[in-house]
């Protein structure tokens, strides 16, 4: 079967020469990002808290090419660190992902819901992203160069699809970052949003369908495609290079025509 995915490819190295720090980087959607990116001759720093899973990323994409840093995105004091240790390494920073981020459990009647969980959840996807923005920026501002990502979802434009708590996360990612492009770019920096439809994983299998193969029988208007790991990396790679350059402030949808359409009703509902 011929390859389906740019990261399937070789081609010509879209961030040769780019250093990108990538937050929860230790498995799913941030190691697949890190993997891309060195394909693509970035070098990479993954940052998360779990070490092992981390190291592990790394040690397969060559010690030449990624660097693991122990990271809390909640703790201030470690996404600092983070962001001075690729500082003390590399020389700059030019891409930073802030990927990290939790689902808590679906309690779909508010009354069930609790503070101490929503509050968890805000403070991994929402002051996790604002750390990871303020301290890229600390080290951006000085160079007057630098692109900033941030994984939102399609939670974060539709309400209805996971919890009170992560969809009020997501929408707040949408917004920050939205509010960073309008404050940074007079600095050349450039803040933007990657959100996805959902992708399968231990943790997105508490809210969506998914049928054996790993694919969601939520409705799209997309036939014939399911999103992969790879579609996200690729577009992070498109995002993070210099022909985005004009791009900024923006939320990137890969979601299949997903929030587009209101399936219960319309002129394309499905037979």
């Amino acid at each position: 079967m011929a390859p389906s995915l740019l990261s399937d490819f070789e081609v010509v190295k879209r961030l040769e020469g780019k250093v990108a720090l990538i937050t929860g980087a230790a498995q799913g959607i941030g190691a697949c990002i890190a993997r891309v990116f060195v394909n693509h001759g970035a070098k990479v720093v993954c940052v998360d808290i779990n070490a092992e899973l981390g190291q592990s990323v790394c040690d397969k994409l060559g010690l030449q090419n990624a660097t693991f840093i122990y990271g809390d995105v909640t703790n201030e004091a470690d996404v600092e660190k983070a962001i001075n240790m690729t500082i003390q390494k590399h020389g700059k920073l030019d891409i930073m992902i802030n990927n990290a981020g939790i689902l808590d459990d679906p309690k779909p009647n508010i009354l069930d819901n609790d503070l101490s969980d929503f509050e968890r959840v805000m403070r991994v996807n929402v002051a996790g992203v604002f750390l990871g923005i303020k301290h890229a920026a600390r080290v951006m501002i000085p160079a007057r160069s630098g692109t900033i990502i941030n994984l939102g979802s399609i939670s974060g434009t539709l309400g209805g699809l996971t919890s009170h708590a992560y969809c009020s996360s997501k929408h707040a990612v949408v917004g920050l970052t939205k509010n960073a492009a309008a404050e940074l770019g007079k600095h050349g920096i450039r803040v933007n949003c990657l959100s996805s439809h959902a992708l399968y994983s231990a943790m997105t299998q508490k809210f969506f369908d998914f049928d054996e193969d790993g694919k969601t029988r939520a409705i799209t208007s997309l036939e014939g495609v399911a999103l992969q790991q790879e579609d996200l990396a690729d577009a992070a790679v498109y995002m993070a290079s210099d022909e985005a350059r004009f791009m900024s402030g923006h939320d990137l949808k890969l979601d299949g025509g997903f929030t587009v359409i209101n399936p219960s009703f319309g002129l394309f509902s499905k037979s």
